[in-house]
């Protein structure tokens, strides 16, 4: 089965390497017409080799959307959005050609993994994708919101968890062990990037009790969930409170 790995929220493309030792194909969804171009620059290679699809669009979970207002921030890109701000002032706004999640699912193929990470978005996508029954082995999403994980519960049936702390990627996994599609390798994940997926997150699995206690400990923010159906969670894995939750867990 051909490995498709979907970076919905590509940014500048920090994650596209990686994501490429893990898979037959990534498909890398942006709205930001700039960094899109970034990202065809610097992976002008794997495109001609047919190993990297670029989507410059606002994925949205709403098919009659053709075009729509798209914010990118002034000084901070990373903080662009759909969704409308409260304060446009710090903000140029662009339309932008708008294309359905499932849409762009069904163009090129089912999902190994799947990485959701836009602006205000997340929740509405991960829904999307699951209450229509697009389940892929692995999944992660920001958990800016609980119903990050209660989606992931009740539509995806996930149940094994793991978390990843946005702020202490590239200190936590620098010169991290992977694995990739021809073996092992030691692999240092940028400033920004979204870090390891699957098995290359330290840690056993957790369930979902166990799991919701660490959310509780660790707070929501900038950190990613992550859930698997095809691993099985430890029931004897329970995590204890450290002074530093975010560094030790």
């Amino acid at each position: 089965m051909k490995k498709i790995i979907y970076d919905i929220g590509s940014n500048n493309g920090d994650d596209i390497p990686y994501y490429l030792l893990k898979s037959d194909l990534v498909v890398a969804v942006e709205a930001n017409p700039d960094l899109c171009k970034l990202i065809e620059e610097r992976f002008k290679k794997e495109i001609e080799q047919e190993k990297l699809i670029v989507e410059n669009c606002v994925v949205t979970n709403d098919s009659s959307l053709k075009e729509v207002s798209f914010y990118i921030h002034k000084t901070n890109h990373v903080l662009s959005r759909f969704p409308k701000p409260l304060k446009t002032e710090n903000y140029n706004e662009i339309k932008l050609s708008s294309k359905n999640i499932l849409e762009i699912i069904k163009n090129h193929g089912d999902p190994y993994y799947i990485k959701i990470d836009i602006e205000h978005s997340d929740y509405l996508i991960l829904k999307e994708i699951l209450i229509n029954k697009i389940i892929p082995p692995y999944i992660s999403c920001e958990s800016h919101s609980i119903e990050i994980f209660t989606t992931l519960l009740s539509f995806g049936n996930y149940k094994s968890f793991k978390l990843v702390d946005g702020a202490n990627v590239p200190k936590r996994y620098h010169n991290h062990e992977i694995s990739t599609n021809t073996g092992k390798q030691n692999y240092s994940f940028p400033i920004h990037s979204a870090g390891p997926f699957g098995n290359d997150i330290s840690g056993p699995w957790m369930t979902a009790n166990n799991f919701f206690r660490l959310l509780g400990l660790a707070g929501l923010g900038w950190r990613d969930i992550h859930a698997t159906n095809i691993d099985e969670p430890d029931s004897t894995y329970i995590i204890k409170p450290q002074v530093n939750i975010s560094v030790n867990y």
